[in-house]
């Protein structure tokens, strides 16, 4: 427990480099999250959702002041909030269509953000998102369960977003 509280994991230029541009998380992390969920729609329309970070309020009306200095573009430098956080961050992986990861820094904590887009036979995306995040003292206010909720909201907004971009592909959830 004492371990994980004081765990700050690697630096984050190594996070950068050699965890999120090599398809990785920090598995050391004390807080990580995975989540799935099947967008009703194709990879391009998921992206187009992605690729816009400054549409990004539209998945989740906490995020704002997006601002980009590159683009959407690997190694590019984006700056945003998440509600009162403050996130300085780094696009690491963009390849249009299959996958977006990004690393960011907040109040101390370092964190890999991934995406993964996967063609489905029947048009539809499984959207794989996954993040972990360590830093000083932060399992005194983040933890797993938290995580796991903000990324199944977050990929729940990215569905909802697409699907009402591309409804004729939309799913309809089995009763």
């Amino acid at each position: 427990m004492l371990r994980s509280l004081f765990y700050s994991g690697p630096p984050l230029e190594v996070l950068h480099e050699q965890y999120a541009k090599h398809d990785r998380i920090d598995a050391a992390a004390p807080v990580r999250a995975v989540t799935r969920i099947i967008v009703g729609t194709g990879p391009e329309v998921v992206w187009s959702v992605l690729a816009d970070p400054e549409g990004w309020s539209q998945i989740d009306p906490a995020i704002g002041d997006v601002r980009l200095t590159d683009g959407v573009s690997e190694d590019a430098a984006f700056t945003w909030r998440n509600g009162k956080a403050a996130i300085t961050s780094r696009f690491a992986v963009v390849a249009p269509g299959r996958q977006l990861t990004w690393t960011g820094l907040s109040f101390g904590a370092k964190a890999v953000h991934r995406h993964v887009l996967t063609p489905l036979q029947d048009g539809s995306t499984e959207l794989m998102v996954a993040e972990s995040m360590a830093g000083p003292l932060l399992g005194l206010f983040m933890n797993g369960r938290k995580l796991q909720t903000a990324l199944d909201g977050w990929a729940a907004g990215i569905k909802r977003v697409a699907e009402a971009r591309s409804p004729r592909l939309a799913l309809v959830d089995p009763e």
